[in-house]
């Protein structure tokens, strides 16, 4: 979201109109208290539950669910602390009898930065807490880009995060427990992107980069029906440089309108 105040008034016409069952929400930057105020009333006219676990003006994650939400886990069991402090980086609940994870991976910064040994400890911890990989859902902001193919141009990351061997390795990790990359694996040869700098006219360029990600066991990634980017969603006025990512599960709403809707405005080729 990257500002969860700042995205309230395209949220919910978002919500209103794609109507999503269970949500995943990143980098809210609230306090559990601030989230409730702002938050709370609309989403319960909406039929929404919530949790949030929030730190102020950094992180945050939230689950909305219209399915139930219930065993709440505020952190990561064995969740690795920064600067002594354990970050509001992941959120879990039973939705609809699946266990699904918000997640907000940590960037890393540098290869050489404390931040990134403390991302590869925190994906460590993320595929550690995964008890039935058959039904689980971890999704959000994981802050890697799994392979070439999901950057506009791999040389331009070249000695930078979200690409680097031990990246891809923690992601390959939970890959090996059973989680599919439903959207990858349902469009294996397509151009998809989920984020775009908000510099230089990038997002309109189509230059952008997949890190946003919905990893499923195989009883939700046997029942998916679409698997798709909403780009719509990161036009106009005062959007998050990240689009929403949306697995519908058993049936369709929109059909299965392929992998970005709608398509770029001014796509690149490599």
């Amino acid at each position: 979201m990257n500002s969860a105040l700042v995205r309230l008034p395209r949220l919910l016409p978002w919500l209103d109109e794609r109507a999503p069952d269970v949500v995943c929400l990143q980098e809210t930057k609230l306090s559990d208290e601030a989230f409730a105020e702002a938050f709370d009333a609309p989403l319960k006219e909406r039929g929404y539950e919530v949790a949030h676990v929030g730190e102020g003006r950094w992180n945050g994650v939230a689950l909305l669910s219209r399915v139930g939400l219930e065993d709440v886990r505020r952190a990561l069991p064995a969740a690795p602390s920064f600067q002594d402090a354990v970050e509001a980086r992941a959120v879990t609940a039973t939705c609809g009898g699946l266990r699904v994870t918000s997640v907000y991976v940590p960037n890393g910064r540098t290869p050489d930065d404390p931040h990134y040994a403390y991302k590869l400890e925190w994906l460590a911890a993320l595929a550690a807490s995964v008890d039935d990989p058959g039904h689980t859902v971890i999704a959000g902001d994981v802050n890697i880009a799994p392979t070439d193919d999901d950057v506009w141009d791999p040389a331009q990351f070249v000695d930078s995060t979200h690409v680097t061997p031990a990246e891809r390795g923690a992601l390959a990790t939970l890959r090996d427990l059973g989680l599919s990359d439903v959207v990858r694996d349902r469009w294996p040869t397509e151009r998809v992107f989920s984020y775009w700098d908000y510099r230089a006219g990038r997002f309109h360029q189509d230059l952008g980069m997949r890190i946003d990600l919905v990893l499923a066991g195989a009883d939700p990634a046997g029942r998916v029906r679409a698997a798709w980017v909403d780009r719509h969603a990161r036009k106009g006025k005062g959007p998050s440089d990240h689009a929403p990512v949306i697995v519908d599960l058993d049936t369709a709403p929109d059909g299965d309108i392929g992998p970005v809707v709608p398509p770029p405005s001014a796509p690149r080729r490599r």
